[in-house]
């Protein structure tokens, strides 16, 4: 990473673990933003605007210890069943977050990338995260990607209409479609799986998020609610995972099974991340 991202100096920032142990891609689930703000005796909306203040500094951050791409839930297509003045103030906070972002993402060499539906999102929404997609298509250093109006679920039946679509067509034969046929349909396919996915606030399941890309990502929990969430944060969780031996369902250097055979994670597909 550090050829391809000058300010990249995982030895530097993280003396205690070795740079081939830091995670290629980091999922977030950010968690915790209206608690935050309810605590501190203000409305919900001010827990988003200081969760999207943690946002860039762990993006930062993680661009300084060479991880190559982060991936944070936003907006999930559950999260339309909110109250309407709550929706409304977060399409607004991602107005803002874009073009407030967007320079200093160029001028930090940091690609920007969106995943979830099109359809549903207002027009100013979906021409502001356009218009930071483009402005940093030329970036070469760490990828941020956003999901918003997203779902796993729906991006995975996203991906097998395309399939059927392409087997109508008679450009695909059914009997060729295998797991590279659906990881190349899902909406960011070029982007590595996650290694690990970091959920904050305590909450235990995964929430209709990356259902695919997460089946052999680590799981870190904190109880750390999102605003919170900061540097020393990370390099918690980055050691957590680097302290852990991923065997992918096979053995470990001793002969030992893993101890759990690649289970499905159970998702809470009403959870407001609240």
């Amino acid at each position: 990473m550090r050829s391809k991202y000058a300010k990249a100096d995982p030895l530097g920032r993280l003396p205690d673990v070795d740079p081939r142990r830091i995670p290629r891609h980091i999922a977030v689930i950010m968690d915790g933003n209206g608690r935050w703000a309810r605590q501190r005796g203000f409305p919900r909306i001010f827990g988003h605007r200081n969760g999207a203040r943690a946002l860039r500094e762990t993006v930062e951050e993680a661009g300084r210890l060479g991880v190559e791409a982060m991936t944070f839930y936003s907006f999930s297509l559950e999260n339309w069943r909110r109250p309407p003045e709550e929706v409304e103030a977060l399409m607004l906070l991602c107005v803002a977050y874009c073009e407030g972002e967007r320079d200093a993402l160029v001028r930090d060499d940091i690609r920007f990338r969106w995943i979830g539906r099109r359809s549903g999102l207002p027009p100013e929404v979906l021409a502001a995260l356009d218009s930071v997609v483009k402005a940093t298509s030329a970036c070469t250093g760490p990828t941020l990607c956003v999901a918003v109006n997203y779902g796993a679920r729906a991006e995975l039946a996203d991906a097998a209409r395309a399939i059927a679509h392409e087997i109508r067509a008679g450009t695909l034969n059914p009997e060729d479609v295998d797991e590279n046929t659906v990881a190349s349909r899902l909406y960011a396919p070029d982007l590595p799986d996650p290694d690990l996915l970091i959920r904050t606030a305590g909450e235990m399941r995964v929430s209709n998020y990356l259902l695919w890309q997460i089946s052999y990502a680590e799981m870190y929990v904190t109880s750390t609610l999102w605003p919170d969430f900061d540097a020393s944060c990370l390099h918690a969780a980055i050691r957590d995972f680097a302290g852990r031996s991923r065997r992918f369902g096979g053995l470990d250097a001793s002969g030992s099974m893993k101890p759990d055979s690649g289970a499905d994670p159970v998702a809470d597909p009403g959870d407001a991340r609240a």
